[in-house]
């Protein structure tokens, strides 16, 4: 048995791994890495308003219809495929938390658009639904094509005009925290103004781009961890993890009364 021991210790390793895999023995040739850990406090989650359409739709047991309106981090660019997009993500996630309800989330995302292009279409995409909540991702492909807003959110406003009129809640998503929109000089600005408006209109604003940045700057976590090659769009983790944060949020402010007390600090995967 000595021999056949330092026989074996003399072999090349990718002769060592294929004696093993002729002997059935399971063998990886690299240790697998755990996934990030999906953190974030609840500060940085918690919608400002109550969500009452959606809050009254539970009290009612009535089926609940979310849409999700924005351009490619909606439609799911850099997802690898339609079921891990964050609206099906969110889903999933609005399942577990609500097992008892009829919850539907339908995408309405469409590739490349700006706020102007998704006006055109709230009529057929989204009044149409008659919604209880409306998702509205905005604002990134404005930042990366160098087309600042220069009406100070009059477009948005005419967006959530539309939205009221049909007794709707809505929230509000910033742009991504990705390479291709930090370097634009605009950018700050670009969230800056939609904080502001979802302020001043009394909205909701899920606050994508500090959750992200705080991925990079608390998580140390690098882009390629929650950036798709492309350095623009999300990937699998990061829409599980947006929709695991907004799932969350929404939970929290349709049921404020009797969650607010009870809301644990941090996501957990």
């Amino acid at each position: 048995m000595q021999g056949i021991d330092l026989a074996y210790r003399a072999m090349k390793p990718i002769a060592v791994a294929a004696l093993i895999a002729s002997l059935g023995i399971p063998f990886s040739a690299h240790a697998e890495t755990a996934p990030p850990k999906c953190d974030a406090p609840l500060h940085l989650l918690r919608l400002a308003n109550p969500l009452t359409r959606f809050a009254q739709k539970l009290a009612t047991r009535g089926p609940i219809t979310i849409i999700a309106i924005g351009s490619s981090s909606t439609a799911g660019a850099g997802a690898s495929s339609p079921a891990t997009n964050y609206p099906n993500r969110l889903a999933e996630e609005l399942k577990q938390r609500f097992p008892n309800r009829s919850i539907t989330v339908l995408n309405r995302g469409v590739n490349g658009e700006e706020v102007g292009d998704m006006l055109k279409r709230f009529d057929k995409d989204v009044l149409a639904a008659k919604p209880d909540l409306v998702l509205w991702q905005l604002g990134t492909n404005s930042v990366i094509s160098d087309h600042m807003f220069t009406d100070h959110g009059a477009a948005i406003r005419d967006g959530l005009k539309k939205i009221r009129a049909i007794d709707a809640d809505v929230v509000l998503i910033d742009p991504q925290f990705v390479p291709k929109v930090i370097v634009k000089a605009d950018a700050e600005h670009m969230i800056e103004l939609i904080a502001m408006t979802a302020k001043v209109e009394n909205v909701d604003l899920f606050r994508r781009f500090d959750v992200m940045k705080r991925w990079r700057d608390a998580d140390h976590m690098a882009f390629e961890s929650f950036v798709s090659p492309d350095g623009l769009h999300m990937n699998d983790w990061s829409y599980a993890c947006m929709a695991k944060g907004l799932g969350m949020a929404i939970a929290e402010a349709a049921q404020r009364p009797v969650m607010s007390a009870k809301a644990t600090s941090h996501l957990v995967p």
